[in-house]
């Protein structure tokens, strides 16, 4: 176990109070280098990086001469069994990340370096195994401009498989479903949200306890992030088949800007992100974690929008400090990471938890932790004591949502800002184990 002592002084700010907190119950366990001369392997929306079926966690990044490595490990342990694939990816595109997942069956499903490019998805050869098979379609239909690839897990043990097809500011979101009885895909939806030619929604889902979808996201009209605004919300009950707003109006597909419920309304040149994080509580309560500049400020701040079962509330965090711009298109360099969020039910209290990077704590691992949300007083601690430069986290969601065990996937890497790449050599893959308390 790695303990780690450092106290930061941290001013009030806003209407939320923070104070610092020493660093402890920390372990990381390393794997081996990997690229590091952009953020592709470090990017929030890897879904997932990490991922955990019954006592085996499994692990995917690209190495220096751009090949997909694939490990695995028995929990608990630091041994990893490692292999790399005959799969390369453009890694000069920090857009075209890994994502894998384990099925109930057992087997690893993997999908690879797409940005608006043709569908790249094996699985491997049998359950627990690392050797994978020739590239597969799936639904065999819109499988030709695939973006932003991400595997979920249902309660059955099948899966859903989310991407984007078409481009920034042009696209629409496609739903593919996997039955792991027959081992064949289908198209669950080939517009589920649509931009109608003049946006696209940029998304992040969550799946609870109960096996509720949420789904959240925000709209952006031009390849331009300054475009990005609003952020919308939709959920389904029954699988993915059919969709609702929070108050149970049910939505008719697909789901447009007009028709969209509106959890909060957010203008354009608001600084605000795209492509970060959501998560329910145990009673379904579902929270979304952005970051954007509100009016008469420069800076821009987290939020946490959430619903409390009656309406939709907007949480500022409000510690930051130091003013940036978002514009652009591209792959940005930004001051501070997206972030993750975290939220568990106590008694009658609901803890928060938010991960991410910020230069203003020297571009570390670090997390804010509100015990009480009726009470919103943050403490923010640093999880590691070197800077991650433009890291941005991604954890193992599988074994978070059955054990509340927080892995999180970290490396130190550089991101130019658009798509170059920085003159840098590969830097080690970890995993870091820690816990929100």
């Amino acid at each position: 176990m790695i303990r780690i002592v450092v106290v930061f002084l941290v001013s009030l700010f806003l209407s939320t109070t923070l104070y610092a907190q020493s660093i402890s119950k920390v372990k990381v366990v390393s794997v081996a280098d990997g690229w590091a001369n952009n953020s592709v392997n470090a990017v929030i929306f890897r879904k997932n990086s990490l991922v955990t079926h019954k006592l085996t966690q499994y692990i995917a990044f690209y190495d220096k001469d751009r090949y997909v490595v694939l490990g695995k490990r028995k929990l608990g342990t630091k041994k990893w069994k490692l292999k790399q694939t005959r799969y390369q990816g453009n890694t000069s595109d920090a857009h075209n990340t890994i994502s894998i997942i384990v099925d109930g069956e057992g087997y690893l499903h993997i999908a690879w370096d797409h940005h608006d490019n043709a569908l790249r998805y094996c699985r491997s050869i049998s359950p627990g195994s690392l050797e994978l098979t020739e590239k597969l379609p799936m639904a065999g239909s819109l499988e030709e401009k695939v973006a932003y690839p991400e595997f979920y897990t249902m309660k059955d043990g099948n899966l859903l498989f989310f991407y984007r097809n078409g481009q920034s500011g042009k696209g629409n979101l496609v739903i593919n479903r996997y039955d792991t009885a027959s081992k064949k895909w289908s198209q669950l939806h080939s517009d589920l949200i649509d931009g109608e030619g003049k946006r696209n929604a940029y998304w992040q889902a969550n799946i609870d306890q109960q096996g509720t979808i949420h789904i959240s996201w925000v709209w952006r009209e031009s390849p331009d992030v300054a475009s990005n605004h609003d952020m919308c919300y939709a959920r389904s009950k029954d699988g993915g088949k059919t969709w609702e707003k929070s108050t149970s109006e049910k939505y008719i597909l697909p789901i447009t800007a007009v028709s969209a419920e509106y959890a909060s309304k957010i203008p354009q040149n608001s600084e605000l992100i795209n492509q970060t994080s959501m998560t329910a509580d145990s009673k379904g309560n579902p929270f979304i974690a952005t970051y954007y500049r509100i009016v008469g400020s420069a800076i821009p701040q987290y939020h946490i929008i959430y619903h409390d079962g009656t309406l939709w509330k907007d949480l500022n965090l409000g510690f930051r400090q130091i003013p940036f711009s978002l514009k652009g298109g591209g792959t940005k360099r930004i001051p501070i990471s997206r972030p993750q969020v975290f939220a568990l039910n106590k008694g009658k209290r609901t803890t928060l938890a938010l991960l991410f990077r910020d230069e203003e704590r020297g571009s570390k691992v670090s997390i804010a932790i509100c015990k009480d949300l009726q009470q919103p007083e943050w403490r923010i601690k640093d999880l590691s004591l070197l800077p991650v430069d433009s890291w941005e986290p991604s954890y193992d969601t599988e074994l978070w949502k059955k054990q509340h065990k927080l892995h999180i996937f970290v490396q130190r890497v550089e991101q130019v800002d658009g798509e170059g790449k920085a003159d840098v050599p590969p830097s080690a893959v970890q995993v870091l184990e820690t816990d929100i308390n």
